[in-house]
């Protein structure tokens, strides 16, 4: 007599069952798909990564973005954004992930998923390409150097400085052109900055500015950035599919000749940040 009512019973909590489970929300990567458009926030003002010429966005961002954006096979749409509002949007949802790209360090590892890194970001030093007598970076010694105000590559600067025999004269700059335009004038002997941004300048004018090799500064890497969430883990995890192919086939290092001026070592997986 109890063995039908207990069926029931039975059947009535397996169907609740299958009516209270939870429906799984599309990850970031399967709604990108069904959008067929990767939206990446940046700002355009920051060569050779991403800037205007002549009127149309153009730089290493554009080329490679486009071309991992077919990998998955989507269209790539940049936002072009004040710099201080591309976290914050990010953040916030109001794009996928975001496009600096931005050096790796520790800290922000904590709050912001990375992709493999595309670029060194090292300090290094600028030159005047007619200065024979600084070979390396300790011949600085002495002389008058520049860099950005407030930036994490002056800070590197002074710490190297310390280490020098003589005293260093550290200038600092809120506009990077007007500091390379005074080691043109010979009011500075160098200027301190990441060694992707200056390797594009001296690329640029090859007869007016040289790089001092090696760089002085710990070692740091430029990449691109997500949300820190599960939702976004299997776009990151397509994205840099498409950077170990781009390794693997030399595209990446084609690409970092093309808007560098030379081919940089960077990791192939997980690294700890050094700073």
């Amino acid at each position: 007599m109890w063995i039908k009512p207990l069926a029931k019973a039975c059947a009535a909590l397996l169907t609740m069952g299958v009516m209270a489970a939870p429906v799984h929300a599309e990850d970031l990567l399967s709604r990108v798909k069904k959008s067929g458009e990767l939206v990446v926030g940046t700002e355009m003002q920051f060569a050779p990564f991403d800037f205007h010429e002549n009127g149309k966005q153009t730089g290493f961002n554009k080329d490679l973005f486009e071309i991992i954006a077919e990998r998955i096979g989507v269209k790539v749409k940049f936002l072009d954004l004040p710099w201080p509002s591309v976290l914050p949007g990010l953040d916030s949802k109001k794009f996928d992930m975001g496009g600096g790209p931005i050096l790796v360090t520790k800290a922000r590892k904590e709050r912001y998923s990375f992709t493999l890194p595309v670029a060194d970001g090292t300090v290094a030093l600028l030159k005047s390409a007619k200065n024979a007598e600084l070979t390396k970076p300790e011949d600085i010694a002495g002389l008058a150097v520049g860099g950005g105000k407030g930036s994490a590559q002056l800070a590197q600067l002074k710490d190297f400085v310390a280490t020098l025999d003589k005293p260093v004269d550290v200038r600092e700059y809120v506009d990077n052109n007007q500091a390379y335009a005074d080691i043109v004038s010979g009011r500075l002997v160098a200027v301190a900055n990441s060694i992707t941004n200056i390797a594009y300048v001296a690329k640029q004018r090859p007869n007016m500015f040289e790089v001092v090799q090696p760089p002085f500064g710990k070692q740091v890497y430029f990449a691109y950035f997500m949300r820190k969430d599960e939702d976004s883990r299997t776009l990151l995890e397509a994205f840099n599919e498409g950077l170990e192919a781009l390794h693997a086939d030399g595209t990446l290092a084609e690409l970092q000749k093309k808007w560098f001026g030379m081919e940089m070592k960077v990791p192939t997986a997980e690294f700890e940040p050094a700073v």
